[in-house]
Protein backbone atom coordinates (compact mmCIF):
# COMPACT_ATOMS: atom_id res chain seq x y z
CA UNK A 1 0.00 0.00 0.00
CA UNK A 2 1.65 3.02 -0.98
CA UNK A 3 2.47 5.37 2.25
CA UNK A 4 0.28 8.26 2.82
CA UNK A 5 2.30 11.44 3.31
CA UNK A 6 2.37 12.61 7.57
CA UNK A 7 1.28 16.48 7.71
CA UNK A 8 2.80 18.44 10.64
CA UNK A 9 0.78 18.97 13.78
CA UNK A 10 0.00 22.38 12.11
CA UNK A 11 -2.40 21.28 8.96
CA UNK A 12 -6.00 19.55 10.05
CA UNK A 13 -6.50 16.70 10.61
CA UNK A 14 -4.53 13.25 10.77
CA UNK A 15 -4.44 10.86 7.95
CA UNK A 16 -3.77 7.37 9.07
CA UNK A 17 -4.16 4.52 6.39
CA UNK A 18 -5.85 1.29 7.33
CA UNK A 19 -4.84 -2.04 7.37
CA UNK A 20 -7.93 -2.83 5.04
CA UNK A 21 -7.07 -1.72 1.51
CA UNK A 22 -7.58 1.99 -0.03
CA UNK A 23 -8.61 3.03 3.25
CA UNK A 24 -7.46 5.47 5.53
CA UNK A 25 -8.83 7.05 8.87
CA UNK A 26 -9.06 11.18 9.02
CA UNK A 27 -9.67 12.17 12.42
CA UNK A 28 -9.33 15.19 14.19
CA UNK A 29 -10.04 16.91 18.22
CA UNK A 30 -10.09 20.28 19.11
CA UNK A 31 -12.47 22.04 22.21
CA UNK A 32 -12.31 25.29 23.32
CA UNK A 33 -14.19 27.59 26.49
CA UNK A 34 -17.39 29.37 26.18
CA UNK A 35 -17.31 32.73 23.77
CA UNK A 36 -20.90 33.32 23.54
CA UNK A 37 -23.73 34.05 26.14
CA UNK A 38 -26.09 31.32 23.74
CA UNK A 39 -25.30 27.63 25.50
CA UNK A 40 -27.43 26.52 22.63
CA UNK A 41 -25.33 28.24 19.89
CA UNK A 42 -22.12 27.94 22.00
CA UNK A 43 -22.28 23.81 21.42
CA UNK A 44 -23.26 24.36 17.54
CA UNK A 45 -20.08 26.89 17.54
CA UNK A 46 -18.16 24.18 19.03
CA UNK A 47 -19.42 20.92 16.48
CA UNK A 48 -18.53 23.35 13.93
CA UNK A 49 -15.54 24.05 14.38
CA UNK A 50 -14.60 20.45 15.06
CA UNK A 51 -15.98 19.09 11.87
CA UNK A 52 -14.14 22.18 10.05
CA UNK A 53 -10.64 20.42 10.50
CA UNK A 54 -12.25 17.44 7.95
CA UNK A 55 -13.77 20.02 5.45
CA UNK A 56 -10.58 21.43 5.66
CA UNK A 57 -9.22 18.04 3.69
CA UNK A 58 -12.00 18.10 1.29
CA UNK A 59 -14.43 15.81 3.66
CA UNK A 60 -17.36 16.12 3.20
CA UNK A 61 -18.94 13.36 5.16
CA UNK A 62 -17.86 12.66 9.37
CA UNK A 63 -18.79 9.11 10.17
CA UNK A 64 -18.85 9.45 13.91
CA UNK A 65 -18.74 12.22 16.42
CA UNK A 66 -18.08 12.12 20.02
CA UNK A 67 -18.49 15.17 22.59
CA UNK A 68 -15.92 16.64 25.39
CA UNK A 69 -18.12 18.54 27.92
CA UNK A 70 -16.49 19.70 31.29
CA UNK A 71 -18.95 21.38 33.69
CA UNK A 72 -17.39 24.25 35.65
CA UNK A 73 -17.11 23.35 39.31
CA UNK A 74 -18.00 27.22 39.74
CA UNK A 75 -21.38 26.78 38.85
CA UNK A 76 -24.61 26.31 40.85
CA UNK A 77 -26.53 23.04 40.36
CA UNK A 78 -29.18 24.85 38.83
CA UNK A 79 -27.06 26.66 36.46
CA UNK A 80 -25.42 23.22 35.24
CA UNK A 81 -28.58 21.94 35.16
CA UNK A 82 -29.84 24.50 33.22
CA UNK A 83 -26.61 24.99 30.90
CA UNK A 84 -25.04 21.92 30.22
CA UNK A 85 -27.77 20.37 27.96
CA UNK A 86 -28.53 23.31 25.98
CA UNK A 87 -24.86 22.78 24.83
CA UNK A 88 -24.93 19.60 24.42
CA UNK A 89 -28.01 20.10 22.03
CA UNK A 90 -26.47 22.65 20.21
CA UNK A 91 -23.45 20.07 19.71
CA UNK A 92 -25.66 17.11 18.42
CA UNK A 93 -27.99 19.63 16.28
CA UNK A 94 -24.82 20.85 14.71
CA UNK A 95 -23.76 16.90 14.17
CA UNK A 96 -26.94 16.00 12.94
CA UNK A 97 -27.12 19.07 10.13
CA UNK A 98 -23.83 17.59 9.15
CA UNK A 99 -25.33 14.38 8.55
CA UNK A 100 -23.63 12.63 11.49
CA UNK A 101 -24.29 11.83 15.03
CA UNK A 102 -22.78 11.95 18.25
CA UNK A 103 -22.44 8.43 19.71
CA UNK A 104 -20.52 9.11 23.11
CA UNK A 105 -17.84 11.15 24.81
CA UNK A 106 -16.83 12.26 27.79
CA UNK A 107 -18.43 14.68 30.75
CA UNK A 108 -16.16 15.86 33.84
CA UNK A 109 -15.89 18.82 36.49
CA UNK A 110 -13.34 21.49 35.85
CA UNK A 111 -12.39 24.17 37.13
CA UNK A 112 -13.24 26.08 33.51
CA UNK A 113 -16.22 24.81 30.88
CA UNK A 114 -15.08 23.55 28.18
CA UNK A 115 -16.71 22.22 24.82
CA UNK A 116 -15.70 20.28 22.12
CA UNK A 117 -15.27 16.91 20.51
CA UNK A 118 -13.67 14.40 18.23
CA UNK A 119 -14.86 13.92 14.36
CA UNK A 120 -13.96 10.38 12.17
CA UNK A 121 -14.30 9.57 9.06
CA UNK A 122 -13.05 6.52 7.14
CA UNK A 123 -12.19 7.67 3.47
CA UNK A 124 -10.91 6.45 -0.17
CA UNK A 125 -7.96 8.64 -1.45
CA UNK A 126 -10.18 10.40 -4.21
CA UNK A 127 -12.67 11.39 -1.15
CA UNK A 128 -10.19 13.68 1.23
CA UNK A 129 -7.48 16.82 -1.07
CA UNK A 130 -4.13 16.73 0.21
CA UNK A 131 -3.48 20.35 1.26
CA UNK A 132 -0.37 20.70 -0.45
CA UNK A 133 -0.72 20.88 -4.00
CA UNK A 134 -0.99 24.54 -4.89
CA UNK A 135 0.77 25.62 -8.06
CA UNK A 136 1.69 29.29 -9.32
CA UNK A 137 -0.95 30.96 -10.56
CA UNK A 138 -4.14 29.79 -8.15
CA UNK A 139 -6.04 32.07 -6.07
CA UNK A 140 -7.08 31.94 -2.60
CA UNK A 141 -10.64 32.24 -1.69
CA UNK A 142 -11.84 32.43 2.05
CA UNK A 143 -15.29 31.87 2.66
CA UNK A 144 -16.21 33.08 5.77
CA UNK A 145 -15.63 36.98 6.70
CA UNK A 146 -12.60 37.45 9.32
CA UNK A 147 -13.41 39.83 12.74
CA UNK A 148 -15.60 37.59 14.86
CA UNK A 149 -12.81 38.10 17.82
CA UNK A 150 -13.04 42.09 17.77
CA UNK A 151 -16.93 41.35 17.29
CA UNK A 152 -17.14 38.85 20.31
CA UNK A 153 -15.04 41.44 22.56
CA UNK A 154 -16.71 44.60 21.73
CA UNK A 155 -20.34 42.90 22.69
CA UNK A 156 -18.49 42.07 25.98
CA UNK A 157 -16.93 46.00 26.42
CA UNK A 158 -20.85 47.09 26.16
CA UNK A 159 -20.88 46.92 30.29
CA UNK A 160 -17.82 47.90 30.56
CA UNK A 161 -17.46 51.80 30.66
CA UNK A 162 -13.42 52.36 29.80
CA UNK A 163 -13.72 49.56 27.07
CA UNK A 164 -16.82 51.21 25.54
CA UNK A 165 -15.62 54.87 25.66
CA UNK A 166 -12.45 53.69 23.33
CA UNK A 167 -14.73 52.49 20.56
CA UNK A 168 -18.04 54.35 20.75
CA UNK A 169 -17.29 57.58 18.42
CA UNK A 170 -16.59 54.73 15.81
CA UNK A 171 -19.47 52.21 16.37
CA UNK A 172 -23.32 52.32 17.84
CA UNK A 173 -24.40 50.07 20.61
CA UNK A 174 -26.54 48.59 17.67
CA UNK A 175 -23.81 47.71 15.04
CA UNK A 176 -21.78 46.26 18.22
CA UNK A 177 -24.90 43.90 19.09
CA UNK A 178 -25.52 43.30 14.91
CA UNK A 179 -21.88 42.26 14.44
CA UNK A 180 -22.34 39.92 17.65
CA UNK A 181 -24.88 38.14 15.87
CA UNK A 182 -23.07 38.35 12.56
CA UNK A 183 -19.88 36.42 14.03
CA UNK A 184 -21.90 33.97 16.45
CA UNK A 185 -23.94 32.93 13.25
CA UNK A 186 -20.99 32.83 10.83
CA UNK A 187 -19.16 30.79 14.04
CA UNK A 188 -21.94 28.06 13.83
CA UNK A 189 -22.10 27.62 10.36
CA UNK A 190 -20.92 24.76 8.74
CA UNK A 191 -17.49 24.23 6.28
CA UNK A 192 -19.38 21.68 4.41
CA UNK A 193 -20.67 23.12 1.32
CA UNK A 194 -17.47 24.55 0.29
CA UNK A 195 -15.75 21.18 1.06
CA UNK A 196 -17.97 19.56 -1.63
CA UNK A 197 -17.45 22.82 -3.83
CA UNK A 198 -13.42 22.16 -3.44
CA UNK A 199 -13.57 18.71 -5.68
CA UNK A 200 -16.03 20.01 -8.07
CA UNK A 201 -13.41 23.08 -8.87
CA UNK A 202 -10.41 21.02 -8.37
CA UNK A 203 -9.26 22.74 -5.41
CA UNK A 204 -5.26 21.68 -4.84
CA UNK A 205 -5.41 22.33 -0.99
CA UNK A 206 -7.09 24.54 2.36
CA UNK A 207 -6.78 24.65 6.41
CA UNK A 208 -9.76 26.38 8.20
CA UNK A 209 -9.17 29.82 9.57
CA UNK A 210 -9.10 29.98 13.50
CA UNK A 211 -7.01 30.46 16.65
CA UNK A 212 -3.44 31.52 14.94
CA UNK A 213 -5.69 34.48 12.60
CA UNK A 214 -5.84 34.27 8.47
CA UNK A 215 -1.70 35.15 8.47
CA UNK A 216 -0.98 32.36 10.95
CA UNK A 217 -2.74 29.98 8.97
CA UNK A 218 -1.57 30.95 5.72
CA UNK A 219 1.79 30.75 6.62
CA UNK A 220 1.23 27.01 8.00
CA UNK A 221 -0.51 26.18 4.51
CA UNK A 222 2.12 27.80 2.39
CA UNK A 223 4.87 26.21 4.50
CA UNK A 224 4.04 22.29 3.72
CA UNK A 225 3.58 22.87 -0.33
CA UNK A 226 5.41 21.10 -2.14
CA UNK A 227 5.93 23.52 -5.02
CA UNK A 228 8.20 26.84 -4.19
CA UNK A 229 5.68 29.00 -4.04
CA UNK A 230 4.28 32.07 -1.74
CA UNK A 231 0.80 33.25 -1.08
CA UNK A 232 -0.03 37.05 -1.19
CA UNK A 233 -3.34 38.21 0.36
CA UNK A 234 -5.01 41.78 -1.12
CA UNK A 235 -7.89 41.27 0.13
CA UNK A 236 -9.65 41.18 3.54
CA UNK A 237 -13.36 40.69 3.95
CA UNK A 238 -14.31 41.83 7.69
CA UNK A 239 -17.62 41.67 9.79
CA UNK A 240 -19.13 45.22 8.79
CA UNK A 241 -17.50 48.30 11.46
CA UNK A 242 -14.78 45.15 12.84
CA UNK A 243 -11.57 47.37 11.30
CA UNK A 244 -13.25 50.61 12.16
CA UNK A 245 -12.84 49.08 16.03
CA UNK A 246 -9.62 47.30 15.73
CA UNK A 247 -8.43 50.51 14.70
CA UNK A 248 -9.81 52.60 17.42
CA UNK A 249 -8.28 50.28 19.84
CA UNK A 250 -4.94 50.58 18.59
CA UNK A 251 -5.03 47.53 16.39
CA UNK A 252 -4.88 45.81 19.87
CA UNK A 253 -6.22 42.56 18.12
CA UNK A 254 -3.89 42.97 14.75
CA UNK A 255 -7.29 42.08 12.51
CA UNK A 256 -5.92 43.81 9.27
CA UNK A 257 -2.58 42.09 9.86
CA UNK A 258 -3.81 39.04 9.80
CA UNK A 259 -3.36 37.94 13.14
CA UNK A 260 -6.31 38.53 14.94
CA UNK A 261 -7.76 34.97 16.40
CA UNK A 262 -10.71 33.81 14.88
CA UNK A 263 -13.41 30.98 15.89
CA UNK A 264 -14.66 28.32 13.39
CA UNK A 265 -13.51 30.56 10.86
CA UNK A 266 -14.02 29.87 7.14
CA UNK A 267 -11.98 27.59 4.79
CA UNK A 268 -8.78 29.12 2.75
CA UNK A 269 -9.14 27.37 -0.34
CA UNK A 270 -5.83 27.48 -3.07
CA UNK A 271 -8.09 26.98 -6.22
CA UNK A 272 -7.38 26.92 -9.96
CA UNK A 273 -7.48 30.40 -11.29
CA UNK A 274 -9.74 30.23 -13.73
CA UNK A 275 -12.33 28.29 -11.19
CA UNK A 276 -12.24 30.51 -8.28
CA UNK A 277 -15.50 32.50 -9.26
CA UNK A 278 -17.44 29.91 -10.41
CA UNK A 279 -16.52 28.54 -6.92
CA UNK A 280 -17.91 31.99 -4.82
CA UNK A 281 -20.60 31.83 -7.53
CA UNK A 282 -21.36 28.41 -6.84
CA UNK A 283 -20.89 28.02 -2.91
CA UNK A 284 -23.44 31.89 -3.16
CA UNK A 285 -25.88 30.28 -5.00
CA UNK A 286 -26.55 26.73 -2.79
CA UNK A 287 -25.95 28.93 1.00
CA UNK A 288 -26.93 32.01 0.01
CA UNK A 289 -23.33 33.35 1.98
CA UNK A 290 -20.38 35.28 -0.17
CA UNK A 291 -17.19 33.89 -0.52
CA UNK A 292 -14.03 36.06 -1.62
CA UNK A 293 -11.33 35.71 -4.09
CA UNK A 294 -8.22 37.28 -1.69
CA UNK A 295 -5.23 36.96 -2.49
CA UNK A 296 -2.91 34.64 -5.36
CA UNK A 297 -0.30 32.52 -5.26
CA UNK A 298 3.24 33.03 -7.26
CA UNK A 299 6.94 31.80 -7.15
CA UNK A 300 8.25 32.01 -3.55
CA UNK A 301 9.72 30.16 -0.57
CA UNK A 302 6.75 28.68 1.19
CA UNK A 303 5.68 31.78 3.26
CA UNK A 304 2.20 33.77 3.36
CA UNK A 305 2.43 37.67 3.56
CA UNK A 306 -0.07 40.52 3.86
CA UNK A 307 0.34 43.58 1.49
CA UNK A 308 0.55 46.83 3.36
CA UNK A 309 -2.76 48.33 2.39
CA UNK A 310 -5.19 45.34 1.53
CA UNK A 311 -8.51 46.26 0.50
CA UNK A 312 -11.09 45.79 3.35
CA UNK A 313 -13.96 44.17 2.22
CA UNK A 314 -17.33 45.36 4.67
CA UNK A 315 -19.53 42.69 4.93
CA UNK A 316 -22.59 42.68 4.77
CA UNK A 317 -21.65 46.21 1.95
CA UNK A 318 -25.06 47.44 3.09
CA UNK A 319 -27.09 46.82 6.35
CA UNK A 320 -30.51 45.96 5.69
CA UNK A 321 -33.39 46.17 8.65
CA UNK A 322 -33.81 43.23 9.76
CA UNK A 323 -31.83 40.92 8.01
CA UNK A 324 -28.07 39.87 9.15
CA UNK A 325 -26.47 39.69 5.86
Amino acid sequence: MAAVPRLGIGMDSSITPLRHGGLSLVQTTDFFYPLVDDPFMQGKIACANVLSDLYAMGVMDCDNMLMLVAASNKMTEKERDTIMPLIMRGFKDCAEEAGTQVTGGQTVINPWLTIGGVATSVCQSNEYIMPDNAVVGDVLVLTKPLGTQVAVNAYQWLDQPERWNRIKLVVSEDDVRKAYQRAMFSMARLNRCAARLMHKYNAHGATDVTGFGLLGHANNLAKIQKNEVGFVIHNLPVIAKMAAISKACGNMFGLLQGHSAETSGGLLIALPREQAAAFCKDIEKQEGYQSWIIGIVERGSRTARIIDKPRVIEVPAKDREGELW
